[in-house]
């Protein structure tokens, strides 16, 4: 039986509070009366959290956090914890993220950190990973990022506390994806890693990620490995963000 698909909807540093609650009220609607069996997800900045999950109860749209802070709790200015978003609402976050790691250098060890303090508070950790464009061209790219899946992943890692996303960095914001050869390939290949790594590998979800949009999602999700995707921009356009979610089925 093949993973239940996830459709992550990353919305970085955007979006004031009155945006981001008609956005979450249009997603809330959707998720209502949906047919697809796919589960959606949306990551806001953490000042928007109250009120995203304000307008997300009652609903089947699962809330995240975008990072989270090793420790659950101290001398941290401007962190959060693990702890923190769960009881803001939160049941995944992002750890990891390509931005992440070039704008904060963070390290796959601090990655997985992150990770053993999300699934610490009871949180679904995805954990990101993908080449920059300079090692996609020295023939490099599956061993970066089978690397970083092996140095990112805490022990206890399962299934079920566990996504891993994949983000070719070239690909992110750009309008421009590696072809589905590309995908297919270096979905198959973290497979195959996973299964160095966890007893349950073929359950963890895949998710591609980087200018998934209403266009090529269809095609993307339907290569094999692929359990979903991690959205950017389009996830700030309620009609776009929808169109992905059914066509994940």
């Amino acid at each position: 039986m093949s993973p239940r698909t996830l459709i992550a909807g990353n919305w970085k540093m955007n979006l004031l509070r009155g945006e981001a609650g008609l956005l979450a009220v249009a997603l809330a609607d959707h998720m209502r009366s949906a047919t697809s069996g796919a589960e959606m997800v949306v990551c806001p900045p953490t000042p928007l959290l109250d009120t995203v999950a304000a307008k997300l109860a009652g609903t089947p749209l699962g809330l995240g956090g975008q990072d989270c802070h090793a420790e659950s709790a101290g001398a941290h200015t401007g962190d959060v914890s693990a702890e923190m978003l769960r009881d803001a609402g939160c049941g995944f976050v992002t750890v990891g993220h390509s931005e992440r790691r070039a704008d904060h250098d963070e390290s796959d060890g601090l990655v997985r950190a992150k990770a053993e303090a999300a699934h610490r508070a009871g949180l679904i950790a995805i954990v990101c990973v993908g080449e920059t464009e300079a090692e996609r061209d020295a023939g490099r790219a599956v061993d970066v990022v089978t690397s970083q899946i092996a140095g990112s992943l805490p022990e206890a890692s399962t299934a079920a506390n566990t996504v891993i996303a994949y983000e070719p960095v070239w690909a992110i914001g750009t309008g421009r994806t590696p072809t589905l050869d590309d995908i297919a390939e270096m979905h198959a290949a973290m497979r195959a890693r996973l299964g160095d790594l966890m007893t349950d590998s073929d359950a963890v979800r895949l998710l591609y990620g980087g200018s998934v949009k209403p266009s090529n999602a269809d095609e993307i999700l339907a290569i094999a490995n692929v359990n979903g995707a991690l959205v950017g921009g389009a996830s700030l356009k309620a009609e776009d963000f929808i169109a992905i979610h059914r066509a994940a089925g």
